[in-house]
């Protein structure tokens, strides 16, 4: 699901399952999920229980240079065909190069890992060009908006459990698309849930996410799409009472995405599902509510809600007001976008 150039995740977890190994991988990328997966790998299956206190080695950037992690990767491994040298926290790294000199000739009983979280060097410089040559680079990319969707269905079904649309947009809106703590909220209702049931649902979400399934931002932009006046400032009522859980910049943000959308529908030539959905990169599934929207607001309407809605998140901000409470001003602008 990843996206980078070179292998991509699956093959390297199933080079290291079928203990095919490399003797420098370097992991780097925004998304930090797939790094800190294969390196927990490495870390817990890579040498056997007697073999790690001798032949594991962990080291963090910012306590290390170069010097020493070529030193502990020089070593030979004790009673083991292996050693593992992890360096987490590699981006904290300031000098690279001498590390050319250790990769035309690395230890063939050496695994050395590097852990270059929330980025990637400088691909021009020599040695990184090097490391394109003669380690297993793995670049992890954030995944897109649309891509979430099937990334959760995709962990789910691997423990052979479904999600509703609702229930999978709930998490979306709540967490994005941070992965790590998508996984951990996911595993926590794996479980939580009944031994039976093998679907996912609002419910248990609202139950052990603490997300509610009636007064959340989904429920809002629905609220909105139908000029349900009623519903949506019950809901804002309900996010004014529980503002910890609902940030006003979270709700403008998706407030924001979800009409900026609506304006590029607005002038999409097909307009049927499959296209919809490829061009603004959403779940098909969602299409049916730019349908919606599209009859509710009109092009000039809808870029009037959106400039509206940046006035409220500069007012949020303090820019121009004098401190209107978050409630008041996400009431006002229900009733700009709905008059």
């Amino acid at each position: 699901m990843a996206k980078q150039t070179g292998p991509t995740y699956d093959q390297i977890m199933s080079d290291l399952r079928r203990k095919v190994y490399s003797p420098v991988y370097f992991l780097m990328g925004e998304e930090t999920y797939y790094i800190d997966q294969i390196s927990d790998f490495m870390q817990n299956n890579m040498l056997d229980e007697s073999e790690v206190d001798f032949n594991m080695t962990v080291l963090y950037g910012k306590d290390v240079n170069l010097d020493t992690v070529i030193n502990a990767a020089k070593r030979y491994p004790m009673m083991s065909e292996y050693q593992v040298v992890l360096v987490k926290e590699a981006q904290q790294i300031k000098d690279w190069e001498s590390l050319s000199y250790y990769l035309a000739k690395p230890l063939k009983s050496t695994i050395l890992c590097f852990c270059y979280k929330y980025g990637k060097p400088d691909g021009r410089k020599k040695v990184f060009q090097d490391l394109n040559k003669h380690a297993v680079v793995f670049e992890s990319k954030k995944l897109y908006d649309n891509q979430i969707g099937p990334w959760i269905r995709e962990y789910l079904s691997e423990k052979k459990v479904r999600i509703t649309d609702k229930a999978e947009m709930m998490l979306i809106e709540f967490i994005g698309n941070d992965l790590s703590r998508l996984a951990n909220e996911l595993d926590k209702l794996l479980i939580t849930k009944a031994p039976n049931e093998t679907q996912i649902t609002p419910e248990q979400i609202e139950k052990n996410i603490g997300i509610s399934k009636d007064f959340n931002v989904f429920e809002l932009q629905d609220a909105l799409i139908r000029k349900d006046v009623l519903k949506a400032n019950r809901i804002i009522r309900y996010f004014g009472e529980n503002k910890k859980s609902n940030p006003i910049q979270m709700v403008l943000a998706q407030l924001f995405s979800f009409f900026s959308n609506l304006m590029l529908y607005h002038y999409l030539p097909d307009k049927s599902s499959g296209a919809v959905a490829s061009e603004l990169k959403i779940n098909p599934y969602f299409t049916k509510d730019y349908t919606q929207a599209a009859r509710s607001f009109n092009a000039w309407k809808t870029m009037q809600i959106i400039t509206d809605i940046r006035m409220t998140d500069a007012r949020s901000k303090g820019i121009d007001d004098t401190g209107t409470e978050s409630a008041d001003l996400l009431k006002e602008l229900v009733f700009r976008i709905l008059h």
